[in-house]
């Protein structure tokens, strides 16, 4: 990253720090492009369409069924830990299609059974974490600012329970952040970062305090059309999307890497990826193509004649083994 570009971020973030916020710094520049894997071959029957190619076809597998779909998109991923018991848990978000509404999704990775739903204010909900006993998730945008709400984690639990809760309200007033497209925690820091689809752009790294507030910490390069993201090991784990007919990407990076160019590969996905998340070892991809938003398939031979058929519908979360993602 060029030096007067990385001067006016840090420069940017020293004044929004003296504020307590954060700063809306220009994106990273675009740097040579970084080449995915796109090898084809593998099985790829455990998915419908077009085969994304042979890194992918033989890391993954068919995992758990989505829940939700019909009106409803799928966005954002994430592990709970010890929700229940000490039981894990898989959190889904996904908005209504049609503005009104969107919910919380749980999902028992032991045995792929949804656990319940939570009905929260309508937003793209484009991610999820859960740190300190928060719950946080992609409010609406305000302006410039993208924003985080959060969420008792004790009360999703409970809503989760119940057989038709109610619209579980937010805890206070939605954090104002650079970006927030998608989010993943490690520990008591959340990630939160914004998707570009016309070059690489930033996420920010959190402090979780007892009450749910953020501290602004580092700021990170992230690829172009970064959809969801995960840390896991030594490595940051970026799935990245963008159009009904393109195949997703999987960027593995250092754990840590501000500049991804020093560490980067990838490989190619199925068209319509989203968040991606780690559970005891088990990686578990999210993709929003079942929803019925972008069921139509299949494409015809002139695709320039037919944008809204989807390359691959996906009902099913994949997932593969985390420690083996990295070699390839």
């Amino acid at each position: 990253m060029k030096s007067t570009i990385r001067k006016t971020a840090t420069t940017a973030l020293a004044a929004a720090l003296a504020l307590g916020g954060a700063a809306v710094v220009p994106a990273t520049a675009t740097a040579a492009g970084i080449k995915c894997d796109s090898t084809g071959g593998g099985d790829s029957s455990f998915y419908q369409g077009e085969s994304a190619g042979k890194v992918y076809n033989e890391k993954f597998g068919r995992g758990p069924e989505i829940p939700g779909l019909g009106d409803f998109v799928p966005q954002g991923l994430t592990t709970w830990h010890d929700w229940d018991g000490g039981k894990d848990l898989l959190l889904i978000t996904e908005y209504e299609a049609n503005g009104k509404s969107a919910r919380i999704y749980g999902v028992d990775p032991a045995n792929g059974k949804t656990v319940g739903s939570v009905p929260i204010a309508y937003s793209h909900v484009g991610g999820i974490a859960v740190a300190k006993g928060w719950v946080f998730v992609s409010g609406k945008q305000s302006g410039k600012w993208h924003t985080i709400r959060k969420y008792k984690a004790s009360e999703v639990a409970e809503a989760l329970k119940e057989k038709n809760p109610g619209v579980l309200a937010q805890t206070g007033k939605a954090r104002e952040v650079y970006g927030s497209s998608f989010l993943t925690a490690d520990g008591d820091v959340l990630y939160s970062g914004r998707f570009n689809a016309h070059g690489r752009d930033a996420m920010y790294a959190y402090r979780v305090a007892a009450d749910g507030s953020l501290t602004t910490g580092e700021k990170y390069e992230v690829p172009k059309r970064t959809q969801g993201m995960m840390v896991a090991g030594d490595h940051f784990f970026y799935s990245t999307s963008s159009g009904r007919q393109n195949r997703s990407n999987i960027y593995v990076v250092d754990k840590g890497a501000t500049d991804i160019d020093k560490s980067a590969k990838c490989f190619r996905a199925p068209s319509l990826a989203e968040g991606i998340t780690n559970d005891k070892g088990t990686t578990y991809l999210l993709f929003e193509s079942g929803a019925d938003k972008y069921r139509r398939t299949p494409c015809s031979e002139d695709r320039s004649r037919d944008r809204k058929c989807t390359r691959n519908v996906i009902r099913n979360l994949h997932t593969a083994q985390t420690a083996g993602l990295p070699a390839f």
